[in-house]
C-alpha cells in the first residue's frame, strides 16, 4: 500500500495569512491523528504588509508555538518554523526551519508579485516586463535559484510557483524550450544544495491547480536525481492540513519518486513510499 504521511510542514495561521489560530490547527492536526506539525508564518516583507505579521508580532508568533509545543507534547510534534521569503530581511536564527520561498520578482526597483491573483500576475507580467511571460517566468526561476544562499533555508517552497494560474498552459506553455531551460537550470542549481524540495499542495486546496507543484517534469528531475522530498499541505486553514495527500503521493509515485522525507526531532528522517 502507499503511505499517506500523517504530517504536515507548512502551515499558515492567523498571524499572517491563514484563517486560524495556532491552537486550532494543533487541535485539529490531533484530531485527524497526524504525528508532526510545523508552523511556517510568513517573514515581514516591508514592500508587501499583505501576507506577513508586523517585526514586533514574529516574537509573538514564535512564543505562542513554543507555549503549544509544551502543552501538547505528549499528543503531537510541534515545529517553530518560517516561510521566509528571497526578499525578506527577517532575523531567522531562532527557528527550528526555514521555508525559502519566492513570492516576488524584481525589476527596475518593482516588487512584482508571482501569486497574488489572475489578474494582478497578468498585470504585472504586461506592466513590467512587456507581455512576455517567458521573461517573467525567467526572471522568477534566477530568483529561486539562489534562494539557498539569500535564507538559509532547508525547503524550496512551491517550486514553479509562477504555473500557479496556469492551469492547462492557459497562459504560456511549459513545454517551451524558454521556459525549460529556465526552470532546468534553476532546478539543477538547486539540486547542488543540501535542501529538501516540497510537493505542495496549496493551490489545489485554493481551486487554482489539479495538481500539486512541481510539475511533472521538475518532479521526475528530482527523482532522477535523488533529490529529497517532503509533502506539504501549506494550510491557511484547519480544513486544509492535509489537503489532497493521498492524490499527491499517487502522483509522487507516477512521477518516479520512491520515498519522501519527514522532519524528526533529529532532523530528516526518510520514509518509503510502499511501506506502511
Amino acid at each position: 500500500m502507499i503511505t499517506i504521511p500523517k504530517c504536515n510542514f507548512h502551515t499558515h495561521t492567523c498571524f499572517s495569512d491563514g484563517a486560524d489560530t495556532p491552537e486550532t490547527m494543533v487541535k485539529e492536526a490531533i484530531r485527524r491523528g497526524m504525528f508532526a506539525l510545523g508552523f511556517t508564518d510568513h517573514s515581514f516583507t516591508p514592500f508587501d504588509m499583505h501576507p506577513c505579521p508586523k517585526p514586533e508580532n514574529l516574537g509573538l508568533v514564535r512564543a505562542e508555538v513554543l507555549k503549544l509545543k509544551e502543552l501538547y507534547r505528549d499528543q503531537i510534534r510541534i515545529f517553530c518554523g518560517l516561510e521566509q521569503d528571497s526578499y525578506s530581511e527577517t532575523p531567522t536564527e531562532d527557528y527550528d526551519y526555514l521555508i525559502g520561498s519566492v513570492h516576488y520578482v524584481l525589476k527596475d526597483g518593482v516588487y512584482y508579485s508571482v501569486d497574488r491573483s489572475r489578474d494582478v500576475f497578468l498585470q504585472n507580467v504586461n506592466e513590467g516586463f512587456g507581455g512576455d511571460f517567458y521573461r517573467f517566468a525567467s526572471a522568477y526561476f534566477e530568483e529561486i535559484a539562489g534562494s539557498v544562499e539569500k535564507t538559509n533555508c532547508q525547503i524550496i517552497g512551491h517550486f514553479g510557483l509562477v504555473e500557479k494560474f496556469n492551469e492547462g498552459d492557459a497562459l504560456f506553455s511549459t513545454e517551451d524550450y524558454r521556459y525549460r531551460r529556465a526552470m532546468v537550470d534553476a532546478l539543477d542549481t538547486l539540486l547542488k544544495k543540501d535542501v529538501v524540495f516540497e510537493i505542495n499542495t496549496g493551490a489545489m486546496s485554493r481551486g487554482h491547480r489539479t495538481i500539486p507543484y512541481p510539475s511533472p517534469y521538475a518532479l521526475r528531475r528530482i527523482a532522477e536525481k535523488r533529490g529529497r522530498i517532503v509533502l506539504n499541505a501549506d494550510a491557511h486553514r484547519k480544513e486544509n492540513l492535509t489537503y489532497a495527500f493521498e492524490e499527491a503521493v499517487q502522483y509522487a509515485h507516477s512521477c518516479g519518486v520512491g520515498g519522501l522525507v519527514v522532519l524528526g526531532e533529529n532532523g530528516w528522517e526518510s520514509l518509503a513510499l510502499n511501506a506502511r
